[in-house]
C-alpha cells in the first residue's frame, strides 16, 4: 500500500504554486522525465501518445490543403546559415554548433538546426526552375535544437519536436494566402481538437520571426493568466529568395524570385493542454486528443462475473470506435480512480456485482466528476454522447476563462495596474512605435502578443505615449 499511496499523493495546488503544480502534473502523469542534459527531456509513452495524436490530426489537416511531407538534414553549414543576415542574427544566441567529426576538427562548423529555412532555400535553389515547378508546399516532422537559458518541460526545452512547413510560390498574393490559410488550420485544430480558444493576429515588427516580412500568430491564455504563443505562420516575401538566388522562369520567360512562407507548431502544445485544462487532481485531456478516452474499472474484480462483464463492456466500447482500456490490474479501485484522474482519461466506467445485478454501469466524467448510471445496452452510445459533451464544454469553459481574464486599459496607469494585479490579456491601443513596446516590457515585463485581425477602436491615442493610435493590441506576460 505504501507504493500505491506514493503514486497518487496530492500534487501541489495550482493556487499555492502554479509552476510547481505544472511540474508535479508533468511528472506524476508520467508525461516526460528529465535527462543528464539540462533542458532536454525524455518524452514518456503517455506524453508521446498525445504528441502522436497531435501529429496525426495536424498531418491530416495539412494534407487536405495539398501539403507533402519531406525531410531535411539536421546539420546546416555555417556559410549557409550566414546567407540571410537578419535570420542568423535572430537565432545566433540559441545555436548549438558541431565542431568535430570523430576526432578531427571540421573545416567548417555545422549548426544543429534551430529551424530549417536555409536548408529549404538551398534545396529550392536547385529544384525550382520554371513556373511549372510551383508551388512547392512542403512540411517536415523533426526535432530542432535551441540553446535556451531557462527551460521547462514541453514549454521551453533545448530540443523539441515540431513540424515546420516551408512553401514557395510564384506571387506575393499566393504566399500571403498560404500564410493565412495555415494559421487558420492551427486555430481550428486548437479549438476543435485541443479545446483551446485562441486569438488570431499579426505580430509586431519587434516580435516577428527573424527574416520574415510578416508573422501571424495564435495566442492562448493559460489558467494562471499568462499567454502562450501556440502556433505561428510567417510570410517571407522574396527576402530569402533574393539571398539564396531562388528564381524561376515565368510564362513570359522572364526570371522572377519566388515568394516563401513557413509555419510551425511544437510539443509545447502538450504544456498548453496541461495549463488550460488541468486541475488539482492532475491532467484533464479533451476527448478528441486523449490517447485513452475511457477506462473500464472492475469493482471487486476477484469475482468471476465481474471479470467476465467488464471484459465484455471493454469489447463493446472498443468495437464502437472508442479508445478504451480495461484496468484489470490488482491495484485497489480507489488507486485506479486516482490514477485515471491524474492521467486525465476523460471518462471511467465502474462496474461491480451490484451493478451487474441491476444490468447497469456507472460513467464518471473526469472534468466535472459527474456520475451517470446507464444500462449495459446503452453504454457505448452514452459514452460517445458524454465524450462529445465534454469536448464542447471544455472549450466553452476555457473560452469563458479567457474572456473573464481579458481586460481593457485606456490609460497607462490602469494598464500597468492591470498587468501587475490582474493576470490575463490586456487590450490597449498602440501608436506603432517600438519605443513604447520596449518601455512596457521594461516597466511591467509584458509584451505585445498580437495585433488581432478583428480590431476594436478603444481610444484615439496610444496607451503608453499618448500619440495617435494605429492598432489595438493584446498585451500580456507570456511563457
Amino acid at each position: 500500500m505504501a507504493k500505491e499511496k506514493k503514486l497518487v499523493e496530492a500534487i501541489t495546488s495550482m493556487e499555492e504554486d502554479f509552476a510547481q503544480w505544472y511540474t508535479d502534473v508533468v511528472k506524476k502523469a508520467e508525461l516526460c522525465d528529465y535527462t543528464s542534459v539540462k533542458g532536454c527531456m525524455v518524452i514518456k509513452p503517455a506524453g508521446y501518445a498525445i504528441w502522436e495524436n497531435i501529429q496525426a490530426e495536424l498531418d491530416r489537416r495539412f494534407k487536405a490543403t495539398g501539403v507533402q511531407n519531406v525531410y531535411m538534414p539536421m546539420f546546416i553549414p555555417e556559410s549557409l546559415l550566414q546567407k540571410e543576415k537578419e535570420h542568423v542574427e535572430g537565432f545566433a544566441p540559441e545555436v548549438a554548433w558541431v565542431t568535430h567529426g570523430g576526432l578531427e576538427p571540421l573545416q567548417e562548423r555545422l549548426c544543429v538546426r534551430p529551424t530549417s529555412e536555409t536548408l529549404f532555400c538551398d534545396f529550392y535553389k536547385g529544384d525550382i526552375h520554371s513556373h511549372r515547378d510551383l508551388p512547392k508546399v512542403y512540411n517536415q516532422w523533426c526535432s530542432v535544437v535551441r540553446w535556451e537559458k531557462t527551460t521547462r518541460p514541453f514549454l521551453r526545452s533545448r530540443e523539441f519536436l515540431w513540424q515546420e512547413g516551408h512553401t514557395a510560390h510564384a506571387t506575393a498574393e499566393e504566399a500571403e494566402e498560404r500564410t493565412i490559410q495555415m494559421l487558420n488550420v492551427y486555430a481550428d485544430f486548437c479549438e476543435e481538437v485541443l479545446a483551446i480558444p485562441v486569438i488570431k493576429g499579426q505580430k509586431t515588427d519587434k516580435e516577428k520571426f527573424a527574416g520574415a516580412k510578416a508573422t501571424y500568430t495564435i495566442e492562448a491564455l493559460m489558467h494562471d493568466g499568462k499567454a502562450l504563443q501556440s502556433g505561428t505562420s510567417h510570410n517571407f516575401g522574396d527576402g530569402f529568395a533574393r539571398a539564396f538566388g531562388i528564381q524561376y522562369a515565368d510564362k513570359d520567360n522572364t526570371l522572377k524570385y519566388v515568394h516563401q512562407t513557413s509555419w510551425g507548431m511544437t510539443t509545447r502544445m502538450i504544456g498548453a493542454l496541461i495549463m488550460v485544462h488541468g486541475d488539482n487532481s492532475g491532467l484533464v485531456l479533451p476527448p478528441a486528443i486523449a490517447p485513452v478516452q475511457a477506462v473500464v474499472i472492475p469493482i471487486q474484480q476477484r469475482k468471476p462475473e465481474v471479470v467476465e462483464k467488464t471484459a465484455e463492456l471493454y469489447q463493446i466500447l472498443k468495437e464502437a470506435g472508442i479508445r478504451v482500456k480495461l484496468d484489470d490490474t490488482d491495484k485497489s479501485p480507489g488507486f485506479k480512480f486516482a490514477e485515471q484522474e491524474m492521467r486525465g482519461i476523460p471518462v471511467r466506467i465502474e462496474c461491480g456485482p451490484n451493478d451487474i445485478e441491476k444490468g447497469e454501469a456507472v460513467i464518471c466524467r473526469r472534468d466535472t466528476r459527474e456520475k451517470i448510471v446507464v444500462k449495459f445496452e446503452e453504454l457505448a452510445e452514452k459514452v460517445k454522447e458524454t465524450l462529445s459533451a465534454m469536448q464542447h464544454e471544455m472549450l466553452e469553459r476555457a473560452r469563458a476563462h479567457r474572456d473573464a481574464h481579458t481586460y481593457t486599459a485606456l490609460d497607462y496607469e490602469t494598464f500597468k495596474d492591470t498587468i501587475e494585479n490582474r493576470p490575463g490579456f490586456v487590450k490597449a491601443m498602440w501608436c506603432g512605435d517600438q519605443a513604447c513596446e520596449d518601455k512596457i516590457k521594461e516597466d511591467v515585463q509584458a509584451t505585445s502578443r498580437c495585433m488581432p485581425f478583428v480590431q476594436e477602436h478603444l481610444a484615439d491615442t496610444c496607451v503608453c505615449c499618448g500619440k495617435p493610435a494605429k492598432k489595438m493590441v493584446y498585451w500580456g506576460r507570456a511563457y
